[in-house]
This record gives C-alpha cells, structure tokens and sequence, in this order.
C-alpha cells in the first residue's frame, strides 16, 4: 500500500495521521497493519527506526474506537496493556498514541517508576483503556491490587528483548498470568534472540511472522567507523569530530560516572552536553532527553539502559565512546542514527586491547568495520590521580552553565552548600 489512506482505517485516524505529515507507511507498517487488523498474533522484527511504534498503535486504537462506537460508551477497565523497558520509552510511545488518538475518545495512563504514582492511578481510575507500562511499577500496582487486567484483551509486548535483558522475565510472566488467555498478544522487537523464543512459544497462538531487513546487522544507511585510539586521547577525538562535523551526537558510555564526567567535560571544552542514566530521577531524565530532542543540547552522553529510551529522530552521529559490555548492544547503539531512511554516522572509539572486541563485533555483524585515521596532533587527556571505580570532584572544580547537572542532590552536594 502506497499510503495510509489505502488501509481501512477510521475517517479519525486517517485526519490525525494527515494532520501529523504520516503520509506513506514504512514497509514493516505495510506488512503488519492489516494482519494486527485482522486479529492475528504477530511477531515483529525490524530495525530500530523503522516504523514499529505506528505498526502496532494504529489498528490497536482503530480496534478501541470501533468497539466504542458499537456500544456508544466508554467500555469499563483497561482494554489493552503496552509493556516497554523503560520509563522514556513509555512516555514516547503515549506521545505518539496522543497525536494519534485525538478525537476518538480512546485514553490512555503511563504506569512507569520515578513519577507520582497517585497521578497514574487516577488516570487509570478516570477510564483510560490504554495502559503503556513497564514491567516493575505495573507488577507493583498489581500485587497491591490497585489495578485490574482482567478485561485487557491486547498485549503488546515493546522491545521485549530488552525487558528479558533487564531480568523482567520473571515479573512479565507474573504480568501474563492475570490477562486474559483469549486476547491478541503483539510482540515486537529489533531482535529475536533465543531467550525469547519460549515466550512466544507459551504466550502466542499462531502468530504471523513479519521480519524487515536484517535485525543482526545496521541499517544500511548507516556509515560504520572504528577509531583506534589510546584512552587518554578519546576525550581529544570526540572534541575534534564535534569541530569538524555537523548535528547531534548520541555519546555511548559504559558506566554512570564515565557518562557524568564526559558530559561534564565536553562542557568545560564548549559543548553544550548532558548525560542520561538510570540514577536520574524521571523528571531529570525527561529534561535531558527534551532538551536534546529540543536542540538545546547537541550532545547526549547515555548508558544502553538508559539510552533504550531514546527514540530521537535525526541524531547524525553515535559515538561508541566506550565499547558496548556485549557485542548485541552495537547493533542497538547504532540504530539510534540512520532512522525513517536518513542517513546516519556510527563511529566506535577502541583501545589496541579491544582489538579482540572489534572482532566479536564484526563477526557478529558479518562485515568490517572501515577502520579511519586517527587525526594528528590530539591533545592528551591528563592521568586521574585516582584509577578506582569511585570518582571525586574537587571542591574548587569550576561550575560551567553549558551543561546541566540532573544528579539527585545527596550528602556530598549538601556539604558543598
């Protein structure tokens, strides 16, 4: 089908899609709108960045609006259950539903941790059909008994790859057992590892395979880099790419500290950064992802938890500042550029001892990395006085307005004061 329009889709749906610029669907729409119509189970794969989030939101909410209107209420309880592994995640995936389902009557409530959970409750309580959850805060809800799936007949499963990575599997299946057993489950993922695989054997009946591209290899359009470079010249490197190149960069590192000094230190150097992580509050969170979404920072330095969130379209460069803990983690790493078909950098920074870890990821990938100069004349990043996991500022460290701390204040921070 060459446009929406083709797909029987409500007269609402079709406005708020032409309203929003959804003109032409992806090829992964294409394939799985009509069999999500047609009441299948579906597995989904495909590449991050092609279009997975619409594929299964639009014949969820095409499905709610007609049964409203055939009993021209509002139906009583939770119609259907989003699951995702990250708070960021969730809140793009209802922002997304809310462009979409303007007009229809159809609500929804966001049940994730690190925001006031009486709001979401209450919004749950006011009617919302839709809930876009993560694992932990809906098991949570639902071993309190404060809420209820007994009438939820869609699942969606979001990236569950992921959420089994994360260690849900346990509080997913725990999840499972108090939904209906006659509903349609969606599973969607970037990769259908083999630890997934008696998932859907036991939760899925019947489904239709849809698979788009590879899902063990980038996208193409994604140009791959390896720099091998000494440690103490990445921070000179980085700096220089942010000289010489144009647009935003998504900067990967391995640990929460490594990603707050980073930032910390593009700043000091001109940069406008921020860091992203799981010891953020939510609201911190939301404001470094908005702000990078927004432009107000060119750079985001992430962990992969953390960074599992950020769906942000036309992010020009991602920098494997460090190397990811597994070799899986590249491929998700670098989809975050090369989305909705623009063309994307993914550059990987690598120790001569990692030289070993460049292989994995080749193999895995079946192809090689271009390997690329690095430039002459980097400057050297001094030696830490310190080469323990726990890392200290000084007291005297000089403050910079071009990057924003969203670390949660605690004890040392109130001595400061």
């Amino acid at each position: 089908m060459n446009t929406f329009s083709n797909f029987p889709l409500s007269t609402t749906l079709q406005s708020n899609l032409a309203q929003h610029g959804f003109v032409q669907p992806t090829p992964v729409q294409t394939m799985a709108i009509p069999q999500q119509l047609a009441g299948h189970d579906l597995v989904i794969t495909a590449q991050t960045g092609t279009g997975k989030t619409l594929a299964f939101l639009l014949p969820l909410l095409h499905k709610l609006e007609k049964d409203r209107l055939a009993d021209q209420s509002t139906p009583a309880g939770v119609s259907a259950l989003i699951l995702t592994p990250t708070r960021e995640l969730a809140i793009q995936i209802n922002q997304a539903f809310a462009q979409l389902a303007a007009g229809t009557g159809i609500r929804s409530a966001v049940v994730v941790g690190g925001l006031n959970e009486q709001t979401q409750l209450n919004a749950i309580r006011r009617g919302a059909q839709v809930v876009i959850a993560t694992p932990g805060r809906l098991s949570d809800f639902l071993e309190r008994k404060l809420v209820k799936l007994g009438s939820a007949h869609i699942l969606i499963l979001d990236e569950a790859d992921r959420m089994l990575d994360m260690g849900f599997l346990p509080t997913i299946k725990r999840i499972l057992a108090v939904l209906p057993g006659t509903r349609q489950t969606v599973f969607c993922s970037a990769t259908i590892e083999s630890s997934v695989a008696p998932l859907i054997q036991a939760h899925l009946k019947n489904p239709v395979r849809i698979a788009v591209g590879s899902t063990t290899k980038p996208a193409e359009q994604i140009d791959l880099h390896v720099y091998e470079v000494e440690q103490d010249r990445k921070l000179g490197l980085l700096e220089k790419m942010l000289q010489d190149e144009h647009g935003s960069f998504l900067v990967f590192a391995r640990t929460k500290h490594g990603a707050d000094r980073l930032a910390k230190k593009l700043a000091r150097s001109g940069s406008k950064a921020a860091a992203i992580h799981g010891d953020r509050t939510q609201s911190q969170r939301n404001m470094a992802l908005r702000g990078f979404q927004e432009g107000s920072y060119r750079v985001l330095v992430a962990t992969d938890v953390a960074a599992r969130g950020v769906h942000v379209e036309g992010i020009a460069h991602v920098v494997n500042y460090d190397l990811p803990q597994v070799p899986e983690d590249f491929i998700h790493r670098v989809g975050r550029t090369g989305r909705a078909g623009l063309r994307g950098t993914a550059s990987t920074f690598s120790t001569r001892s990692e030289r070993g870890e460049i292989r994995k990821i080749e193999q895995l990938l079946d192809l090689q990395l271009t390997r690329r100069p690095v430039p002459s004349g980097l400057e050297q990043e001094p030696a830490r006085a310190s080469q323990g996991p726990s890392i200290r500022f000084s007291e005297r460290e000089p403050r910079t307005r071009a990057v924003r701390s969203f670390a949660p204040r605690g004890k040392a921070s109130r001595r400061k004061r």
